[in-house]
């Protein structure tokens, strides 16, 4: 595989800090709601979250959507052959889970999160109300702007085709991912027809 990386769009470390201070801002230490700090998983988090957790619930975001429509140069594909992942585009709704994580290791976690999630600085991470069978929570998300150069538009079910026989990344290859997707929002009850119909049309 090509070792060739793509240039980080943004520099991730302001937006990391700038997420931080959010979270602390709306959660102080001695306030109402101390210790709470939430995670959205929608993807690959909701089956291999690699961090600890002291909670987790089924949520749905409104306003939002699951898509595989993120083109991935380093996770799932390469520079030369990128694959797919998947973000939050805005419309419609979207079901996954949140992760409450302990106050004390929320920095350390997130900064953790930022170098698998946040390498190229291509999400907009953003603070979304999660409604919970336990009541709303606010939770960070990271979703994708339509005007990110990431973002694929609409592919053809042949570039999809080609995408899941070909691309390969450091952490596997789109197809198993996308499948994995789909086994673990199924084992949670969760029918998304969308990513049902893309792959059919994995070899």
């Amino acid at each position: 595989m090509n070792a060739t990386r793509p240039r980080p769009l943004r520099d991730p470390a302001p937006m990391l800090a700038h997420a931080l201070r959010e979270w602390q801002e709306h959660h102080p230490e001695h306030g109402a709601h101390h210790g709470d700090f939430w995670l959205f998983g929608y993807g690959s988090l909701i089956w291999r979250p690699d961090f600890d957790h002291t909670e987790r619930r089924m949520a749905r975001v409104r306003g939002w959507h699951r898509a595989l429509k993120m083109w991935s140069r380093i996770n799932r594909g390469t520079v030369e052959q990128p694959g797919l992942v998947f973000a939050l585009l805005s419309g419609g709704s979207c079901h996954g889970v949140v992760y409450r994580i302990a106050r004390a290791q929320a920095p350390a976690t997130l900064a953790q999160l930022w170098q698998r999630e946040m390498a190229t600085g291509v999400y907009d991470p953003r603070w979304l109300r999660c409604d919970t069978p336990q009541g709303p929570v606010r939770a960070l998300a990271f979703t994708l702007s339509r005007r990110s150069p990431n973002y694929t538009g609409t592919l053809s079910a042949g570039q999809y085709e080609h995408i899941f026989r070909h691309a390969h990344g450091i952490y596997g290859s789109t197809r198993d991912y996308a499948r994995q997707t789909l086994d673990s929002l199924r084992a949670h009850g969760i029918h998304d027809q969308a990513l049902e119909a893309l792959l059919k049309h994995a070899p």
